[in-house]
């Protein structure tokens, strides 16, 4: 059995590498993301594609660094056992991220949209409109959440 001051110190190492690592993730995701924007312009590409899926990348990045900062922040401080319990830990962190998540994909289910009603492909159609529904879905499961662990209800 460890004690709490070892298990402190390894919860502490785990939350540094893994927020590094997601950190790392972001910036190489941005990175690519202004690659794919020089790359696009300089070959004369559909600038609205490459925009569009430019916007798209974007917003994965800012769900990694988004995860990133959960991470460091609920896991590099002190264990508070008796402080604070796993319901208000979540409440605190979980809509940022969910909400960055929401965003995410409602952002991916509008830009197929766009895309198939170009390219007149009106029959995959049924693709965005399921991930519409899910992040629609996911949002109100967020907000139910929220409202059943509110402390003044």
């Amino acid at each position: 059995m460890m004690n709490n001051s070892s298990a402190s110190l390894i919860r502490k190492v785990f939350a540094k590498v893994l927020t590094l690592i997601f950190f790392g993730l972001a910036v190489v995701i941005v990175l690519s993301l202004l690659l794919h924007i020089v790359e696009g312009i300089l070959n004369k590409s559909n600038i609205t594609e490459v925009f569009l899926s430019s916007i798209n990348t974007g917003i994965i990045a800012l769900a990694v660094f988004e995860l990133a900062l959960i991470i460091n922040k609920e896991y590099s401080g002190p264990i508070e056992d008796d402080k604070k319990d796993a319901v208000a830990s979540l409440r605190e962190t979980l809509p940022r991220f969910i909400g960055t998540v929401c965003v995410a994909l409602s952002l991916e289910g509008l830009i197929m949209v766009i895309k198939y009603s170009q390219l007149d492909l009106a029959g995959n159609l049924y693709y965005p409109v399921a991930i519409i529904i899910s992040t629609a879905l996911l949002l109100s499961a967020l907000g139910l959440f929220v409202y059943l662990t509110d402390k003044r209800s």
